[in-house]
């Protein structure tokens, strides 16, 4: 999985470095190139330069099928392909998709690959439609120009990349209402991950007995409640805080709904309907957390993960009422999987720890906006880019080489997840053959 994302961005970046990628016909840096790619196939979002206006359109291109690749998953196509002109997977390709995929069952994973290729097509093709129609029809754009900027913005959607042609990302649209619910609905569903669109359209929801219609996993359910909450918490959390400040311009209504949009997009979309660097501090620690805790599995958004934290939380209330057991929903989870996500998160704090030390000793960058510091917007950075979100308060292109070198590697250790690059630099478990005593440690 390393290599086949470090191939990608590799190939991208040579392709983004040669004149024909660049608008003004020139050769592009190649750490420019590099940082695109990177950010492109980590579906990040965050940029040295304008998009719409550095490349050209094989560059845009190139950007738009470094996204797909790297939202669908590099493996997970590249398979589908293989099944497609019926090629078998072998066993040991079957265990490596389920992997990715985050399935624990071989049986019925051709059908889940298929389904989850033709679930992102289906979903980005409907997307393009709405958008295009819509900058046709309010917005007077000629049916070309309109089918590929609809086409580009809804792969990015999807893809929970956050790539934008438009200079101001969405603030420009923030008063169109079909954009932003069309955008929200792409983010959505690329966020809620493959295992849980493919769990919600196995069930027969007509059927009224139970073993007809069928259930809907654990993983599912606590997917859409927790994604759900923090939906909710993050809407009515940024209204709040924002109701007099970057929302004032607009009216009522546009105010709840752009607020709704600000409450998705740091779920790693990366896209704006307000000046990122205007918000307040309070609302910029609110959208740090939405942004470190990020999407669900097997989906295109990054972050620890919903589920990461749904687990933690509910291992949290387990210890508080004395319980042994961590239950959600009328099942147990077992311990290992509690330790995998509280190893998940700490390795995602230490990882954003490490690269926000570093830039506060290697970079020295203007802030970018008043009442805003450096270090809280090199914070800011470094959480988006582990998320692979891509919001950013412009301090982006201000960064020097050795900074963008480590917002690099946060986006791409945050693409492949902690626990993913643990377990490839780690050693595979071993049997334990010796065990030792007991003692007690105290903590807290």
């Amino acid at each position: 999985m390393v290599r086949a994302f470090a191939l990608a961005i590799a190939a991208g970046a040579l392709l983004l470095c040669l004149p024909l990628c660049n608008a003004q016909g020139r050769w592009t840096p190649p750490l420019t190139a590099l940082f695109t790619a990177t950010s492109a196939v980590c579906v990040t979002g965050l940029t040295v330069v304008e998009v719409g206006a550095y490349f050209s359109l094989p560059g845009q291109l190139v950007i738009l099928a470094l996204i797909q690749l790297g939202g669908l998953g590099i493996m997970t196509l590249g398979t589908f392909l293989l099944v497609l002109v019926g090629r078998r997977l072998g066993l040991q390709d079957e265990f490596v998709l389920m992997d990715a995929l985050g399935y624990d069952r071989i049986r019925g994973l051709s059908s889940l690959l298929k389904r989850t290729v033709l679930f992102t097509f289906a979903l980005e093709t409907a997307g393009t439609l709405v958008l295009s129609w819509r900058l046709v029809t309010a917005h007077g754009q000629a049916w070309g120009p309109a089918l590929y900027a609809g086409g580009f913005h809804a792969v990015s959607a999807f893809c929970n990349a956050g790539f934008s042609l438009w200079r101001d990302s969405v603030i420009g649209l923030r008063r169109d209402p079909v954009i932003l619910l069309a955008l929200m609905a792409l983010i959505v569903l690329g966020g809620l991950g493959f295992l849980v669109l493919h769990d919600l359209t196995s069930i027969r929801f007509w059927r009224r007995d139970r073993l007809a219609r069928g259930r809907l996993a654990l993983h599912t359910r606590i997917v859409l409640k927790t994604s759900g909450i923090l939906l909710l918490a993050g809407w009515g959390l940024f209204a709040l805080l924002e109701w007099g400040q970057t929302l004032a311009p607009l009216a009522p209504g546009e105010r709840w709904l752009v607020a709704l949009f600000q409450a998705v997009t740091p779920r790693t979309a990366g896209f704006n309907a307000v000046d990122m660097a205007a918000l307040r501090p309070a609302t910029l620690f609110l959208t740090m957390g939405l942004m470190f805790i990020g999407g669900s599995p097997c989906s295109t958004a990054g972050g620890i993960k919903t589920t990461t934290m749904a687990v933690l939380w509910r291992a949290v209330l387990a210890m508080l009422h004395g319980k042994v057991e961590v239950v959600s929903h009328g099942r147990s989870v077992s311990a290992q999987v509690v330790r995998e996500a509280l190893c998940i998160l700490l390795l995602g704090a230490v990882c954003v720890a490490a690269v926000f030390e570093l830039l506060l000793v290697l970079e020295r960058p203007v802030a970018p906006a008043a009442g805003l510091s450096a270090a809280d917007a090199l914070l800011f950075e470094t959480v988006s880019a582990f998320g692979t979100v891509g919001l950013t308060t412009g301090i982006t292109p201000a960064l020097g080489g050795a900074g963008r070198v480590l917002i690099m590697l946060a986006m791409f250790v945050g693409r492949l997840g902690p626990l993913t690059l643990a377990l490839v630099i780690g050693k595979r478990e071993m049997r334990q053959v010796i065990r030792y005593p007991e003692e007690t440690v105290i903590v807290g």
